[in-house]
């Protein structure tokens, strides 16, 4: 339960968004191969500047809506830290998995 009012992080995605017109970068915090829910999964620009931030799932999951560029995910949790850069450049779904530790 989040109270910056972020969509459900579910994996799937809602039925109003088409992949094929919006850049979403979906992704998973795991640790040891596990999903790590409960994560604060931050959205940093090209330049390192801070976008948006959710909380990933029970099941680790965590989704964002893009602009086209280069995006550095970070996911920050009790068991540790981590991060995976990502280069967006067209519409659809760009995965993206985090590992803390």
């Amino acid at each position: 339960m989040s109270g910056c009012g972020a969509p459900d992080q579910n994996a799937a995605l809602p039925a109003n968004v088409d992949a094929g017109k919006e850049i979403v970068l979906n992704g998973k915090v795991t640790s040891g191969g596990e999903p790590i829910g409960g994560a604060y999964v931050r959205l940093l620009d090209a330049t390192g500047e801070f976008t948006a931030e959710v909380v990933s799932s029970d099941a680790g999951d965590f989704r964002f809506f893009a602009a086209p560029g280069e995006w550095t995910v970070r996911a920050l949790h009790r068991t540790g830290n981590g991060e995976a850069k990502v280069t967006a450049d067209a519409p659809g779904l760009h995965e993206v998995a985090v590992t803390v530790g």
